[in-house]
């Protein structure tokens, strides 16, 4: 679960940087594409031809009810309609509004310079207004914005202004024409209520002689009573229930208390000055005995005298309250036979309605359907009246212009810096749409794991772009480490066998680098002390010899014929430990030379002379030399180069060597860019950043043939000396 995990994890990440990777490999053609797109929007943009817009407001409202409500009931506000808005864009793009528009601007001949010169008709010219209008609402309000656009800007103002003019005309006409068929139809209704009333009152006169009723109460009463009369009498019994019943309520409470406590409370229930008089005195002497029993006795004169004055207060105030019960009691008797007086009126009064309305019900029902028919017909009348003054008065419009067209002041399309932008913007979509599109076409070998997914094989090696001789660049070429690695990954591949030392080097097409590669991998295997022979088995295109800076009059091919010896093609070249043999010139008639048996004698004869031997083929696609020299030598290395050929083909190449028995121990990845592709900056990057900088702090140079070197190579590989000129240099 975790390897899986970290897997996916990685091949996430991998993705990811390949898409910064083709941004990269691909930057020359999204430039090219952006600055296409850009310029050709900016050019576009600039001689597009103007066109200027105008803007006028017009605040919109519903139009009140035709015909007010009758009878003086007031109209309810209507609720909030949220189609109004959008039914009223509707209405200002009709047909009657924009006809109305093209006639009062006489725009058929405004826009003849558009049609030959010959002035359009109506239809055409309207559908054209339709298209250079716009009608929008103003954020939430019933507000309605129109704008005009036309290159002219004279021209967009008066559409502009014309639109609102004629669409407020458009309603007030529309409001006018409501209101006169309401007042057409009022009138068709009072002349019908006319007729009705006639009939009913001839019925209500001829119910009055047949019933004999002398109607005194007017049209709107059922009744001949006095209605005040019935309402009075009503009125005075209810005062006189609720004075005989406070008054008795008194009478009755007075006389349930005893002369102490009548004595106390009377004077609040029942206010009496004199009564009040007579109980002041009476306490007054009360008082004034207190204090005098103090210093006088009970036979004293004085004292006497108080209290006979008391007394005699005291008989006067029980005569008075006597008397205030006594006359009490004849209100409360008054008050009982007025409220029965006034009872007996009421019910009188009300027995003869009840008698006369019984009698005449017929009569009053028609008078009364006769009186609701006069008050509608001159609710009529006067709704006519008022509606007849209200038409010919200068009318407030549903429709209020807020905002009058103004001049243009600059051009509103093309709008320069929004394409410009639009340019620069869709120009890079385009361009990284279109580098990855070609990155999608592109099949050819561009990661290791291309290489690795397609072949089934390991990458030994990833070469630099731009690499040269490494005898020319010197042995302190950063280009070189990348050979050195390759070196160590070949010879660990062909651990298998000890005598694994004939190499070659193929690829599947002609131009990948496979001659450059064996030349720089030789110059580091001598470099490191092996005696090396390079040969030249490319027999029809030989350029190996352009390298060593020598010959190519004899070489190969000159001693497999027989005509030279070894000693006489082998050349000596200027690197210490590397030997090279050209190819020679190849007779027409010699085209099989490399798969004849001198061949395989040359091979084994070389072998035991030198401790690797490197053969240049041609590409294996070409020619059949490549197939016969993969299966003569030990190891093979397929050089594949970045983003050339398409991988069906490096696949195929691949099959050819092993079709042949070839033994191929991996790929070499050529020509690539380190610095613009990041993902193979990790391959070579910080070789080249840190150890070649700190190379040149260095007072000596390293001695790569050194102790440290022979012992590391000791350490992995076997040893075995060639002949006395050898260096102790492993071999397998």
């Amino acid at each position: 679960m975790d390897k899986t995990s970290g897997s996916e994890q990685s091949s996430d990440k991998l993705h990811i940087l390949d898409y910064w990777r083709i941004i990269r490999v691909r930057i020359v053609t999204i430039i090219l594409v952006f600055l296409l797109t850009a310029i050709t929007t900016t050019l576009v943009t600039v001689f597009l031809p103007k066109t200027y817009m105008s803007l006028s407001r017009i605040a919109v409202e519903k139009d009140s009810s035709d015909i007010a409500p009758i009878m003086g009931v007031q109209a309810t506000q209507s609720s909030f309609d949220p189609y109004f808005i959008s039914t009223e864009f509707e209405k200002i793009q009709s047909q009657v509004v924009l006809s109305n528009v093209v006639v009062s601007l006489n725009l058929q001949e405004a826009w003849k310079d558009d049609n030959g010169g010959k002035p359009l008709d109506r239809v055409r010219a309207r559908k054209r207004l339709e298209k250079i209008i716009d009608v929008s609402q103003y954020r939430n309000t019933s507000i309605i914005e129109l704008r005009a656009y036309d290159g002219d800007e004279i021209l967009a103002k008066l559409i502009a202004q014309a639109l609102a003019e004629e669409y407020k005309k458009y309603r007030s006409s529309l409001q006018s024409r409501r209101v006169q068929a309401g007042i057409n139809k009022l009138k068709e209704r009072m002349e019908k209520t006319n007729n009705e009333i006639s009939v009913m009152q001839a019925k209500v006169d001829a119910l009055r002689v047949k019933l004999g009723i002398s109607d005194a109460a007017g049209e709107d009463s059922y009744s001949i009573v006095e209605p005040e009369i019935v309402r009075r009498y009503e009125s005075e019994l209810i005062t006189a229930k609720s004075v005989y019943t406070q008054q008795a309520t008194l009478l009755q409470g007075l006389q349930g208390q005893n002369s102490e406590e009548l004595r106390n409370s009377i004077l609040t229930a029942y206010p009496d000055a004199q009564l009040d008089a007579l109980v002041r005195e009476y306490q007054t002497g009360q008082t004034t005995l207190a204090n005098k029993s103090i210093d006088l006795g009970d036979g004293h004169p004085t004292i006497k005298s108080l209290k006979a004055a008391l007394q005699s207060f005291e008989s006067q105030i029980k005569n008075r309250i006597q008397g205030i019960l006594a006359g009490l009691e004849l209100r409360v008797k008054s008050s009982l036979a007025q409220v029965k007086e006034l009872q007996k009126a009421v019910d009188d009064a009300k027995t003869k309605e009840a008698k006369i309305q019984e009698e005449g019900r017929e009569y009053f029902d028609a008078k009364r359907k006769l009186s609701n028919t006069t008050r509608m017909r001159d609710t009529i009348l006067f709704r006519i009246m008022q509606e007849e003054v209200d038409l010919d008065l200068p009318k407030t419009s549903s429709v209020e212009i807020i905002d009058n067209a103004d001049n243009p002041i600059r051009p509103v399309r093309p709008n320069l810096p929004l394409n410009i932008s639009l340019g620069v913007i869709i120009g890079l979509i385009l361009g990284v749409g279109l580098a990855f599109f070609i990155e999608y076409l592109d099949t050819s070998v561009k990661t290791i794991d291309d290489v690795e997914r397609a072949l089934n094989t390991a990458v030994l090696g990833v070469i630099p772009q731009n690499v040269g001789s490494l005898v020319d660049e010197g042995e302190e070429s950063p280009h070189a480490e990348a050979y050195r690695v390759l070196r160590t990954n070949i010879l660990f591949a062909g651990r298998q066998s000890e005598d694994q030392t004939t190499f070659t080097v193929v690829s599947g097409g002609a131009g990948e680098g496979k001659t450059t590669t064996m030349f720089n991998l030789a110059v580091i295997f001598a470099q490191l002390g092996d005696r090396i022979l390079v040969i030249d088995s490319d027999l029809r295109r030989p350029s190996m010899h352009r390298y060593f800076k020598v010959s190519n009059s004899i070489g190969l091919t000159n001693l497999l014929l027989g005509q030279n010896t070894v000693e006489e093609v082998v050349q000596i070249t200027d690197i210490p430990n590397l030997h090279f043999i050209p190819s020679g010139k190849l007779p027409s008639s010699s085209m099989g030379v490399l798969s004849s048996s001198k061949m395989k004698d040359f091979v084994a004869d070389m072998k035991s002379r030198y401790d690797y031997v490197f053969f240049d083929a041609p590409p294996i696609m070409g020619v059949s030399d490549a197939s016969v020299l993969a299966s003569a030598v030990d190891l093979c290395v397929l050089v594949v180069q970045y983003r050339k050929y398409p991988q069906l083909m490096t696949q195929r190449a691949k099959e050819m060597v092993t079709k042949v028995g070839g033994n191929l121990v991996g790929v070499v990845l050529n020509n690539i860019n380190i610095s613009q592709d990041s993902y193979y900056y990790y391959y070579s990057g910080y070789y080249y950043d840190n150890y070649y900088k700190s190379r040149e702090n260095e007072e000596e140079p390293l001695d790569v043939s050194g102790p440290d070197a022979i012992e590391i190579k000791d350490k992995s590989i076997p040893t075995e000396a060639t002949d006395s000129n050898a260096s102790v240099e492993p071999k397998y």
